[in-house]
């Protein structure tokens, strides 16, 4: 019986989560978003899928015809269970440095803007102007002018206890 109450009280919590994300989008206050939030509220619950990923996600939670708005009461069932199955769990720290330590093949510890850039914008699942740029904002150090990749991954590790 007292795990019947500890589930339902967690499964509770991640609504809770979940409708308090959707609702910084809900700008109408009718229960829909703007189908290119998706994506961001998504990410804000700490969950990390590929663009692919996140289509099939829209794909499931879209109506048959297409509005370019989701319903909270599709979205919900479709989240709940992302969260409750732990998809979509943000890389590692040990394994994004390392990546940054491939890219960066002098050793220097940082990498330049431009190397970045170029890396992120024609390599593997590219990054479009926008999501550079505000990936730049957060990561150049502004009086160096080049990214000190071990503290940007610092920077981003996610608290994985909420």
């Amino acid at each position: 019986m007292a795990d019947d109450k500890e589930a339902a009280a967690f499964v509770s919590e991640v609504h809770k989560r979940i409708s308090n994300a959707f609702d910084v989008f809900d700008h109408e206050f009718n229960h829909t978003v703007d189908v290119r939030e998706i994506g961001t509220i998504i990410r804000s619950l700490g969950c990390f899928p590929t663009e692919a990923e996140l289509h099939d996600i829209i794909a499931e939670v879209e109506e048959e015809e297409p509005t370019g708005y989701i319903r909270f009461e599709k979205f919900l069932p479709t989240m709940t269970k992302v969260l409750m199955e732990h998809k979509f769990r943000p890389i590692p720290d040990d394994l994004l440095l390392q990546a940054f330590e491939v890219l960066d093949q002098q050793k220097r510890g940082y990498l330049e803007p431009e190397e970045l850039s170029k890396y992120l914008m024609q390599e593997g699942e590219t990054f479009t102007q926008e999501e550079m740029e505000e990936m730049l904002s957060a990561a150049l150090d502004p009086d160096k002018n080049v990214i000190f990749y071990k503290d940007f991954v610092g920077m981003m590790t996610i608290d994985d206890t909420q």
